[in-house]
């Protein structure tokens, strides 16, 4: 089963009933080179290229079950200025 979360396809995934974590990552599970915590106590892994490789989702069941909906919020993408040169010299 894959889930798309903020147009990342999680296809690998493992939940932890005990600890109520949800693991979900791109591709086979792989060590991080970066994390970073959300501001709602969740993890987002990266690649070495800059690429979420996985999240870490915690008390899924107890806060679907209490508010119906899990928050995440993810950082702002940030673009070089190299990445929009082109698009601003045409104009």
């Amino acid at each position: 089963m894959t889930i798309t979360i903020a147009g990342i396809p999680f296809d690998h995934h493992h939940y932890d009933e005990r600890g109520d974590v949800l693991y979900l990552n791109v591709g086979e599970p792989r060590p991080a080179v970066r994390g970073l915590e959300t501001p709602d106590g969740h993890a987002i892994h990266y690649d070495e290229s800059g690429a979420v490789i996985g999240l870490t989702l915690l008390n899924v069941r107890h806060t679907l079950e209490k508010d119906g909906r899990l928050t995440l919020t993810l950082p702002p993408e940030h673009l070089e200025a190299d990445a929009l040169q082109p698009i601003l010299a045409a104009a």
